[in-house]
């Protein structure tokens, strides 16, 4: 299976995304913190047509006032992924499947002696497919952390673990050949 690259094409929708962020930001500085209203009915069905939950894209732009990470285009880049594996991979219908944070795998437990790693797969495999719960982040804190610790990005760790689909061990290898 051939996987398409950010850099294969322009992201048709990046500019509608990129005024909600912005708008989102400007909002959450502003005081607005209430998940549930954040977004207007317009734009949660345009971030449900690229398969954006509106609490994940709230968490992301939170982090980034509150943090100063995770930067627009990474934020872009994950969505840009989501959206290709709904359309290439998902035929564009959404998974109806959620997944509570206490189905992961415990944030301490270890693959091959790297804690974190297994939760972060699953997680990154829900988050592909649209299925994590309101609780549950990709690119968490804890994500980022460990991800940036292993010389990786958000985005370069979803399309790893897309291209080794059920494969724990390529998953494995590529950290370990990025471990710093």
């Amino acid at each position: 299976m051939q996987i398409s690259s950010m850099n294969d094409h322009e992201i048709p929708w990046g500019k509608k995304f990129k005024e909600i962020f912005d708008r989102g930001e400007k909002n959450y500085q502003s005081g607005d913190r209430d998940a549930s209203s954040f977004f207007s009915n317009q734009e949660t069905t345009f971030l449900a047509s690229i398969g954006c939950k509106p609490q994940e894209l709230f968490d992301f732009i939170e982090d980034q006032c509150n943090y100063g990470e995770p930067d627009f285009e990474t934020v872009l880049q994950v969505a840009s992924i989501r959206d290709r594996y709904l359309r290439e991979m998902q035929n564009g219908i959404a998974s109806n499947v959620e997944i509570p944070s206490r189905q992961l795998p415990a944030k301490t437990e270890p693959m091959d002696g790297i804690p974190w790693l297994p939760r972060i797969i699953a997680k990154a495999r829900a988050k592909m497919r649209g299925e994590l719960d309101q609780n549950t982040m990709y690119g968490c804190g804890g994500d980022r952390s460990f991800l940036a610790s292993n010389g990786l990005t958000l985005p370069e760790f979803l399309e790893i673990v897309w291209k080794a689909g059920d494969d724990n061990q390529i998953i494995l290898e590529a950290v370990r050949s990025r471990l710093k």
